[in-house]
């Protein structure tokens, strides 16, 4: 092929690339903006008030700021692509998926930290988040950094209704607490930090049987939710544990993911599916899973088609082992856009996006937010 048709012909691909993303892209985003149309209306024919969140790192704005633990991100480059790139504790570069999905609801940007000393009463009205990084289903596991045990969220939120009543009256706030949308994201801990790591549990019980004590917390989480108030519950599953780059470097199994992790991991969520389908019964709740598993599977083991490039490690230092304290001040990737991962264990913004999205259709196919 003679150099002006190889010019030619690369000219082609490019008017070919840029016609694909203007046809491609907009697409998408009427697909998301559609989404969201779907929810803000059952939102609205629902009356649902707020969301309220509880859990760890994965839900965490920020609570672990005002705590005496070392488990904290609110420092760079955590926060980096958040607004004006400031480290608020979340640990990613910008939000998490709870932060779409409020904006998703019409409510706020971002979802606020219950602790937060300084939080205007619109925040108050539409929602908080009682998480806190390096919590589990296990108080043990809270224990362990000294963070918020899941036990403690659960009277926060009895503080929290005190905190509406005051604001509201104590009608207004019932009501409120009896339509909001209540998000669990628990177990990765339990298991990376607590029953592998520690193996204080590991010698009380197999991991079938840790399994069943965690659900068995869950269950019992959300039976205190449900007295004080809940009729919504949704629960976030565990991620791919196998697929943390820490893990992966740890194993040393050429970047693939731990399997025999990742199927404590499926087992552990094919068991909160089957509880959330008593406790709906038992509790005459509305209750939804959300598939964070398969979200993030989906993108590493399909990276083209989200745009990512990097899906083995992560965007803060080598991307291998650094995390939490171990992050702080390190260089970063030149686009996180590209990648999974934020550090070693963390997703990055962009891919909790597609963890929101996803939650956002089981919302609305599953008909959740029906009265």
């Amino acid at each position: 092929m003679g150099m002006s048709m190889q010019l030619m012909f690369f000219k082609f691909m490019v008017a070919i690339s840029l016609l694909l993303q203007i046809v491609i892209l907009p697409q998408q985003a009427g697909a998301v903006d559609e989404l969201v149309r779907q929810v803000r209306e059952q939102t609205a024919k629902s009356n649902t008030t707020c969301i309220l969140v509880f859990g760890d790192s994965s839900v965490d704005p920020g609570n672990n700021n005002y705590i005496p633990t070392t488990n904290k991100g609110n420092f760079p480059p955590y926060g980096k692509n958040f607004d004006n790139g400031t480290s608020t504790g979340r640990f990613s570069n910008g939000k998490l998926a709870t932060d779409f999905i409020a904006e998703a609801f019409g409510y706020r940007n971002i979802v606020r930290g219950f602790l937060e000393p300084h939080m205007e009463k619109e925040d108050m009205l539409h929602g908080v988040s009682f998480a806190s990084a390096g919590s589990g289903y296990d108080d043990l596991t809270a224990n362990l950094t000294n963070v918020l045990t899941i036990t403690k969220q659960v009277e926060y939120l009895m503080h929290y209704k005190i905190h509406l009543s005051r604001l509201i009256g104590k009608a207004r706030a019932a009501e409120t607490l009896q339509k909001a949308v209540y998000i669990l994201s628990f177990g990765t801990n339990d298991f990376i930090q607590n029953y592998f790591e520690e193996f204080d549990r590991a010698k009380q019980f197999t991991v079938v049987q840790y399994q069943n004590y965690l659900i068995s917390r869950m269950a019992l989480a959300i039976t205190k939710m449900q007295r004080i108030g809940a009729r919504k519950v949704a629960v976030v599953g565990v991620p791919p544990l196998g697929c943390f780059p820490l893990i992966e470097m740890i194993r040393d199994d050429d970047n693939k993911c731990d399997g025999p992790l990742d199927s404590v991991a499926i087992s552990f969520n094919s068991m909160i599916k089957q509880k959330l389908a008593v406790l709906s019964k038992s509790l005459h709740i509305r209750t939804a899973y959300i598939d964070i598993y398969g979200s993030i599977m989906s993108a590493v083991q399909n990276p083209k088609q989200y745009g990512f490039v990097e899906t083995a490690k992560g965007c803060c230092g080598t991307g291998t082992v650094e995390f939490g304290d171990t992050c702080k001040g390190l260089s970063t990737c030149a686009d996180p856009t590209k990648y999974v991962y934020w550090d070693a264990v963390h997703p990055t913004e962009t891919m909790y996006r597609i963890v929101a999205d996803d939650a956002l259709r089981a919302i609305v196919l599953g008909d959740f937010l029906a009265n």
